[in-house]
């Protein structure tokens, strides 16, 4: 009997079934009960079909049919506390499930262990509607009973288990369950690694680091528990974790998984010679591996080795890479970053389908709008098929971004509002509003949209900083920007465009010194332009007016025509140059 506890758990929270199978799917008389798995007749009750017992099942069954899942749960549960028939109870948990009701599931799962305690499907059914719904000291004996069951396949049943336990926000309790549950089963390799994820996610990162290289003394070779015993290492020191790869893959030199997390490795400690060298080792073993050679070209461009990158995903083209979509979109990213256009726009053209294919789409268009084909783009967006909601919206501001480098901010303004009465609150939609509602003067709506924004996402850092940073610009509500600043701030400490703001306000309210200081960190973590601008002209007013034009300068080489850096410049020296 296979374990199956995810897959149950998995049903847990869905609103809707595409199809439960009915009692009535073949030659069956009318309110015949179909019995989908062997039930011991000693379990099923002496109970005729009584009419009252034949209503209630027809309204559930028509109700399912109809999609009124609240009403087929309610009959098929009253159904089972009726007959205490364990189909009808097992029916009735599925139906709860597929509802999104795990508190009807539990009622229904509960009725059905009891009247049929030895059933493998009721058991596990009930054990993981209790896991999620955090009732874990229920589930536990449901639990140890299934592992029983399941002596010849501990292992990966341990595996399920600890996928549905990490889902569980109480961290501590699902450690302490898996290891409860573990007592017997110490000699099973799976035991420990479970327990050794379930220490991690309770930051127990010393158990959680000896718990897996007991999983590792098991079963030597295997590579999974390796690549995880890296990565923890790897949270104390790099070295650690290198020298460990190092020396797994000197008693295991085919282990590919391992040498790619090795090689990652390096790449995040900056070891890029050391790296290609293990990347060269997985290309000259591996040549007609497709899955490798992605694998090679995707860690290749993380080092700016775009030559490297290039011909290892042609090399999976060649081998046939069973998603050949998502090569030809990574070829495509690649092409943009060497300004390579033209062969980028023939690469996203041959992504056909799959999750990339409308991202790779917004491209396509966006490249043609900067050759020129401005029309061209804007129709082949408008051809695309959304699936949803989250489509509909990010081709709405793939457009809009299009429109925007035209500087016709009114047919952006007019696009966003049309989307908006579409998507009311998509938070990105809102966000692109405001900015181009700043660049007409429409600042009410500005200060609507992320004001809505923020309640809708109050960890939206950059709806505050938005906010915040319009009222320091128009000189206006100065306290309640330096406010909201502050806590986009807090939101995203490392962002230099908010430092950049919180200096910027700070010299809207005449703390030169203080503005100054968050200026100068903005500038020094990222030189931009418009952070040159706000820079230069707070040394200016301090009278470092060379200072200044060396700072104005760098963000000119950046972007010679930055319309804020340029209006500064003018406004200060009345000139349009800097001498």
């Amino acid at each position: 009997m296979k374990f199956k506890l995810l897959s149950v758990l998995l049903l847990v929270g869905i609103t809707a079934c595409a199809h439960i199978p009915t009692p009535k799917e073949g030659n069956e008389e009318p309110g015949e009960l179909v019995e989908q798995e062997e039930i011991s007749p000693q379990n099923l009750p002496k109970q005729e079909l009584t009419a009252p017992i034949l209503f209630d099942f027809l309204v559930g069954e028509t109700a399912l049919q109809r999609g009124n899942l609240d009403l087929a749960v309610s009959r098929y549960v009253k159904l089972t506390k009726t007959t205490r028939d364990p189909r009808l109870a097992k029916r009735a948990s599925e139906i709860a499930l597929h509802a999104g009701n795990p508190f009807a599931a539990e009622q229904a799962a509960t009725l059905w262990i009891e009247l049929e305690p030895d059933s493998t499907d009721a058991l596990q059914t009930i054990a993981a509607i209790l896991v999620s719904l955090g009732k874990l000291d229920a589930a536990r004996p449901h639990l140890e009973k299934l592992l029983i069951t399941e002596k010849d396949n501990v292992g990966p049943a341990f595996t399920q288990l600890n996928q549905m336990l990490s889902r569980n926000p109480n961290k501590v309790a699902a450690l302490q369950l898996i290891q409860h549950l573990a007592q017997p089963y110490k000699e099973v390799a799976e035991v420990h690694f479970a327990i050794s994820q379930a220490a991690w996610f309770a930051s127990q990162h010393d158990l959680a680091q000896s718990e897996m290289q007991r999983a590792l003394a098991l079963r030597p070779d295997w590579e999974i528990a390796a690549i995880h015993n890296g990565r923890m290492l790897q949270r104390t020191s790099s070295d650690e974790a290198n020298a460990f790869y190092r020396n797994y893959l000197t008693q295991y030199p085919t282990a590919n998984e391992v040498r790619i997390a090795y090689a990652r490795a390096l790449i995040s400690s900056d070891h890029h010679d050391l790296a290609r060298r293990e990347l060269q080792v997985l290309r000259d073993k591996n040549s007609d591996d497709a899955e490798i050679m992605l694998a090679v070209g995707l860690l290749a461009a993380e080092m700016g080795d775009f030559d490297v990158t290039e011909s290892s995903f042609r090399k999976a083209l060649d081998l046939g890479y069973k998603d050949q979509s998502a090569v030809y979109f990574h070829l495509g990213q690649i092409y943009e970053e060497t300004k390579r256009n033209d062969k980028a726009i023939e690469a996203y053209q041959m992504v056909k389908s799959g999750a990339r294919y409308i991202p790779a789409q917004i491209r396509y268009a966006d490249l043609l709008a900067l050759n020129g084909q401005v029309q061209q783009a804007r129709e082949h967006l408008h051809k695309l098929p959304a699936a949803n909601d989250q489509q509909t919206a990010h081709l709405i501001l793939a457009e809009a971004q299009i429109l925007r480098r035209t500087k016709a901010h009114q047919e952006v303004f007019k696009l966003l509002n049309d989307g908006l009465k579409k998507l009311p609150d998509f938070p990105d939609l809102l966000y692109d509003r405001a900015l181009v509602a700043d660049k007409l003067g429409k600042f009410n709506i500005l200060e609507q949209d992320l004001r809505k924004l923020i309640k809708l996402k109050p960890d939206n850092a950059h709806a505050y900083n938005a906010l915040g940073y319009s009222f320091a610009e128009r000189g206006t509500h100065l306290s309640e920007a330096l406010k909201l600043i502050k806590k986009a701030i807090e939101l995203s400490p490392e962002d230099p465009y908010i430092m950049d703001s919180l200096g910027w306000v700070h010299f809207r309210m005449g703390n030169l010194s203080e503005g100054l200081n968050y200026l100068n960190l903005a500038f020094s973590a990222r030189p931009d332009p418009e952070i040159a601008a706000h820079l230069g002209e707070a040394l200016w007013s301090k009278g470092a007016k060379d200072e200044a034009k060396n700072v104005w300068r760098s963000g000119l080489e950046k972007d010679p025509g930055n319309e804020i850096l340029l209006e500064t410049i003018q406004r200060l020296t009345k000139k349009k140059a800097i001498d």
